[in-house]
C-alpha cells in the first residue's frame, strides 16, 4: 500500500497545513503555472485527510490566488504574475533566506514609506505616531502590547505617506515580521533590545517630526537593518543606500 504523507496536527489546522504544503511544490517549481492540482481524492490519499479538509485547503488557496478553479475541470496553477492576491508562506520564513529577502522589502517600501510621510504628514499623523511610540515604551515594553505598538507605528507612518497602497502593502509585510519581533525578544537580552528598539524609533519619530525627508528615511533604513540583524539576518540589498 502507498504510504501516505504525515501531517499530523489538530483537525482545525489540517487545511492549512495541506495549504501550506502545496504552496511550497508551487513556490519551489515542483508544480508549474497552469498545471492542474491533483484530484480531491488524490491529494486526500496523498496527505492522509478527509476530501473536505483538502477542499478547504483549496479554497485557501484561491482565496491566496495561487490558483483558479475551473467548473468541471479542476484547480489549476497561477502564474505569479497572474495572482490577484499577495500571500506570504510563514512556514517559508523559517528559511533564512527567505527572510532576508522579506527584511529587504520591508527596507525598500519602510524607508521610501518614511521619507514620504516627513513631507506629508498632518498634525494627527504625528499624533497616532508619538501614541504607538509612547505605547512602545511605556509601562507595555516588557509585554506583547508593545509589539502590537510597534507595528501599529509603523502601519501609522504608512498611512501618513497619504498613499493608501502603500499602506496596505506596509500593513501586509507588517503582519509577517510579528513573529521575527518574538524571535528577536527570546535570543536578545530583553532590557538591552527593548532600550535599542525604542531609541531607533525614537530618532524616526524626530525626524518625521523635524519635517526631514532625508532623515526620516536614513533612521527608518537604519532601524530596520538594526532589527534584522536582530534575528541573525544581514541585510543585502543590491541598491544604492546613499553611502
Amino acid at each position: 500500500m502507498k504510504q501516505r504523507s504525515s501531517i499530523i496536527g489538530s483537525v482545525e489546522a489540517l487545511p492549512h497545513r495541506v495549504a501550506s504544503h502545496l504552496s511550497r511544490e508551487i513556490e519551489g517549481g515542483d508544480i508549474i503555472p497552469g498545471a492542474r492540482l491533483p484530484t480531491e481524492s488524490q491529494l486526500a490519499d496523498k496527505f492522509g485527510v478527509s476530501r473536505n479538509v483538502v477542499r478547504e485547503a483549496i479554497a485557501q488557496l484561491r482565496a491566496d490566488g495561487m490558483v483558479e478553479a475551473r467548473q468541471g475541470v479542476g484547480a489549476f496553477v497561477m502564474a505569479p504574475e497572474q495572482r490577484t492576491a499577495i500571500r506570504i508562506d510563514r512556514e517559508a520564513l523559517k528559511d533564512q533566506r527567505n527572510m532576508e529577502q522579506l527584511f529587504e522589502l520591508r527596507s525598500i517600501l519602510e524607508t521610501e514609506s518614511a521619507t514620504l510621510a516627513a513631507a506629508r504628514c498632518t498634525s494627527d499623523d504625528l499624533d497616532a505616531i508619538k501614541a504607538a511610540l509612547d505605547r512602545m515604551g511605556g509601562e507595555e515594553r516588557w509585554e506583547d502590547g508593545s509589539i502590537e505598538a510597534d507595528l501599529l507605528f509603523h502601519r501609522a507612518i504608512a498611512r501618513a505617506t497619504g498613499n493608501s497602497y502603500i499602506y496596505t502593502f506596509i500593513s501586509f509585510v507588517c503582519e509577517q515580521i510579528r513573529q521575527s519581533i518574538h524571535y528577536a525578544r527570546l535570543t536578545n537580552p530583553l532590557h538591552d533590545l527593548v532600550e535599542v528598539n525604542v531609541a531607533e524609533h525614537v530618532r524616526i519619530y524626530d525626524a518625521l517630526a523635524a519635517r526631514d525627508p532625508q532623515a526620516a528615511g536614513e533612521a527608518m533604513r537604519r532601524h530596520i537593518d538594526g532589527a534584522a540583524s536582530r534575528v541573525g539576518v544581514e541585510l543585502t540589498a543590491k541598491i544604492n543606500r546613499g553611502k
